[in-house]
């Protein structure tokens, strides 16, 4: 064995391990124990995913203001198409008006009083209003009015129906339920005659509650003794009397209770007295 000047075996043995610790490995990678270049604070690849997510955080909120931007310019041009259709365009515009209406009431009197003229944009007209010109023709009761799409009015009129003859100078002015004079005829034709006040005018029966009155009397009376009333009398609204046309006089009274004032009178009648008073179908009177 030779042994070297100075050194023992072991010394030797321990620097050849050191000489091959420092030695790089053949296949690139760093020897077990040294500090990786990508590791620590200061390696380049310390603030990779970080790094990352914030460079996409302002992209994504620009691309969502952009979506927004886009969505509402859609939209305002959805309504812009709609406006400019309802009321700009030649093709959503009033061609026609349809009545519907009985033969008493004339469909060209109805479209002039309407109002509606051809080529208005059918958005643009009020059915409210049309209706209340139209109900201010004296036959007309009521007025519906609706719109037909695309291009059509129709209104649907409800004539009034003639209940009483009030006498007027020498003749008599049918009347509706509602106190509203119709037109003038030389006899009363059937209908029971309503006697006014002498000194009433035929102008203040409009709207009269006595009027009405009578009226609903009259509908709530059996029919075969409805067409058997010959005139009619209201005071007030509270004190209807009937004369038939045999000479009874029933005192109605008021409209309250009509299906006992019925069933009592029906019950009077059988005993055929010339007076019945039902006023009050509790404590009825009747006399000759």
């Amino acid at each position: 064995m030779i042994r070297h000047r100075g050194g023992s075996p072991a010394a030797s043995s321990a620097g050849a391990g050191l000489a091959a610790a420092a030695e790089p490995d053949p296949a690139g990678l760093p020897a077990a124990g040294t500090p990786s270049a990508g590791l620590g604070s200061g390696g380049p690849d310390a603030a990779g995913p970080d790094a990352a997510g914030r460079g996409s955080g302002p992209r994504r909120h620009r691309a969502d203001r952009w979506r927004a931007a886009f969505f509402l310019l859609a939209a305002a041009a959805i309504l812009a198409g709609a406006a400019w259709a309802l009321l700009g365009s030649k093709f959503l515009v009033v061609r026609s008006v349809r009545v519907i209406s009985p033969a008493g009431i004339s469909r060209a009197e109805v479209i002039a009083d309407a109002g509606v003229r051809p080529g208005t944009p059918l958005i643009r007209i009020d059915p409210a209003a049309v209706a209340r010109r139209v109900e201010r023709i004296t036959l007309v009761q009521s007025a519906q009015v609706r719109r037909a799409w695309p291009d059509e009015i129709v209104i649907s009129v409800q004539e009034r129906t003639p209940v009483f003859a009030v006498p007027s100078g020498t003749g008599y002015q049918l009347m509706d339920r509602f106190g509203v004079g119709l037109w003038f005829v030389r006899r009363p034709h059937g209908r029971p005659v309503f006697d006014r006040p002498a000194v009433a005018d035929l102008a203040a029966l409009r709207g009269s509650p006595a009027v009405q009155a009578a009226a609903t009397v009259l509908s709530e009376l059996p029919p075969r003794l409805a067409r058997s009333v010959r005139d009619i009398t209201a005071p007030s609204a509270a004190a209807v009397t009937l004369r038939l046309r045999s000479g009874v006089t029933i005192v109605w009274g008021g409209t309250g209770e009509p299906a006992a004032k019925s069933r009592e009178l029906a019950i009077l009648m059988r005993g055929h007295a010339r007076y019945y008073d039902v006023s009050d179908p509790r404590a009825a009177v009747t006399g000759r």
